[in-house]
């Protein structure tokens, strides 16, 4: 199924485990893990696989962003 299918159907993308840890440069225990400890994205299980929904993994992503005031306060740096 292609994805503008998906999309009328008023579906979104889901990724793997391993697209995920592919796509985000780690290992795919690493996003286990991450779940594991509830620090990972939300994910859906189809059947024994896991997979995470597009807008799922960007909220996940959001959220680990630093605030900007820690950012300007590591050793004088701009």
């Amino acid at each position: 199924m292609d994805t503008e299918r998906l999309f009328g159907l008023g579906l979104e993308p889901v990724l793997t485990t391993s697209v995920l840890a592919e796509y985000l440069g780690v290992q795919v225990q690493a996003i286990y893990d991450l779940r594991t400890d509830g620090r990972g994205p939300s994910g859906i299980r189809v059947g024994r696989e896991i997979r995470y929904r597009v807008s799922d993994v960007r909220r996940w992503l959001d959220g680990l962003h630093e605030p900007e005031s820690s950012l300007s306060g590591r050793g004088g740096e701009r």
